[in-house]
C-alpha cells in the first residue's frame, strides 16, 4: 500500500469520521462506554475540522489525530495535546498511525508549541511503543485512574520537547 496522505479535515469528514471512531471503538483505547445511536456529531463546540489531522489511503479516510490545548490556561498555551488518535482495523500496520503522530507533531510546532503531551491508557501497549518509538516519554502515571470492563487500569501521561 502507499503511503497515508494527511491533511486538515473539513466539515464534509464528519460522517466518516463518525463511523470511523465507534468502528474501532475499544476498552483498549477508550475510557467512555460505547456510543450507542442516535449519535453525537462527531465535531462539536471544543473540537472542530480544524482541530483535527486525518489520514487517507487510496482516497479513504482511514484515521485521524485530535490536537488541543491541555487547559483553557495562558500559562499552559505553549503547550499541545493529543486527545484522541484512530486507525481503522484494516488500515493498521500501513504507518497511518505513525504519519498521524508525526503530523501533529509537526503542526504543534508550526504554532510555536514547545511541547506535545497525551494520555495513554497502561494496557495499550501498541500505541504506547509507537508513541515511545516517536520521542515521547512517561512523564507520570496515575495508578488505577479508570475501572474499564470490570478492570483497574492506569492513566499514562506521556510527553516530549518540540
Amino acid at each position: 500500500m502507499s503511503e497515508p496522505y494527511i491533511r486538515t479535515a473539513v466539515p464534509g469528514d464528519e460522517e466518516a469520521l463518525g463511523r470511523l471512531d465507534r468502528a474501532v471503538w475499544s476498552y483498549q483505547h477508550a475510557v467512555r462506554p460505547q456510543e450507542q445511536p442516535p449519535y453525537e456529531p462527531f465535531f462539536n463546540d471544543r473540537f472542530g475540522p480544524r482541530d483535527h489531522l486525518v489520514a487517507e489511503l487510496g482516497g479513504r479516510l482511514v484515521g485521524y489525530v485530535r490536537i488541543g490545548f491541555p487547559t483553557p490556561l495562558a500559562s499552559n498555551a505553549h503547550v499541545r495535546q493529543i486527545q484522541g488518535l484512530a486507525v481503522a482495523d484494516e488500515a493498521r500496520g500501513n504507518g497511518v498511525g505513525r504519519a498521524l503522530v508525526r503530523a501533529a507533531v509537526e503542526v504543534a510546532r508550526r504554532q510555536g508549541a514547545r511541547r506535545i503531551t497525551l494520555r495513554v491508557l497502561g494496557h495499550n501497549t501498541p500505541a504506547r511503543r509507537l508513541y515511545e518509538s516517536e520521542g515521547f516519554v512517561v512523564e507520570g502515571i496515575q495508578p488505577g485512574e479508570f475501572r474499564l470492563a470490570g478492570e483497574y487500569v492506569d492513566d499514562v501521561l506521556m510527553g516530549r520537547r518540540l
